[in-house]
C-alpha cells in the first residue's frame, strides 16, 4: 500500500488540470503547461481543486505505480506554478563558462573548449562561478545539471570542478615528502 499514493494533491490558483484522454492528464499553470500519461494499473480523477490517484491494478508493481504516478503529478504542479531550478559551482583555476545563444561554453582545463546545447524547456543563467539551472520539468532540469557536473566531476584533492552549491566534498590528504634521517 503506497502511502503517497493515497494522499490527496491540492491544485493551486492559477493552476489548472484536465484530463484530455482516457490515460492522460494535461496541466497548465503561470509557467507554462505539463502532460503525463499515467499507467493503466492506475486511475486519476479530478474533482474540484483536487487530484485523486486510485490503484486499480492486481500486480505486484501496481503499489509501486500508483505512488510514482501520485508524486509525477504533484511535481508537475510544482513546476508548473513554482518551477525548478538546480545550482552548480564551478571551481578551478582558469576555468570559464557563458551562455551563448542557446548553447553553453566553457573552457575546463582540457585542450579544446567544451560545447553543449542548452535542452528545449531549460533555461541557463551564469553570475561569476555559479550557474543556474531553471525550467518547470523536474526530471530535465535534474538530467541536464547532472550531465553539466559529469563533465568535470570535483576532484578530491584540490576541489576543482563543478559541485552542486552547499555539496560537500570531502578533500583527501596529498602525499607527504619522506625525509632521510
Amino acid at each position: 500500500m503506497s502511502r503517497i499514493g493515497k494522499k490527496i494533491i491540492i491544485i493551486p490558483e492559477g493552476v489548472k488540470a484536465e484530463m484530455v484522454n482516457n490515460n492522460e492528464i494535461k496541466i497548465s499553470g503561470p509557467k507554462g503547461s505539463l502532460g503525463f500519461s499515467h499507467h493503466h494499473e492506475v486511475k486519476v480523477k479530478i474533482s474540484g481543486q483536487e487530484i485523486i490517484v486510485e490503484n486499480i491494478g492486481n500486480s505486484k508493481k501496481a503499489p509501486a505505480i500508483w505512488g510514482t504516478s501520485a508524486i509525477l503529478i504533484k511535481n508537475m504542479i510544482e513546476g508548473v506554478s513554482k518551477g525548478y531550478q538546480k545550482q552548480l559551482e564551478l571551481n578551478g583555476v582558469g576555468f570559464r563558462m557563458a551562455v551563448q545563444g542557446k548553447s553553453l561554453n566553457m573552457a575546463l582545463g582540457f585542450s579544446h573548449p567544451v560545447v553543449v546545447e542548452i535542452p528545449e524547456g531549460i533555461e541557463a543563467k551564469i553570475e561569476g562561478n555559479i550557474m543556474t539551472i531553471a525550467g518547470i520539468d523536474k526530471q530535465k532540469v535534474g538530467q541536464f545539471a547532472a550531465e553539466i557536473k559529469l563533465l568535470k566531476p570535483v576532484e578530491p584533492y584540490k576541489g576543482k570542478g563543478f559541485r552542486y552549491v552547499g555539496e560537500v566534498v570531502r578533500k583527501k590528504e596529498g602525499k607527504k615528502a619522506v625525509t632521510t634521517a
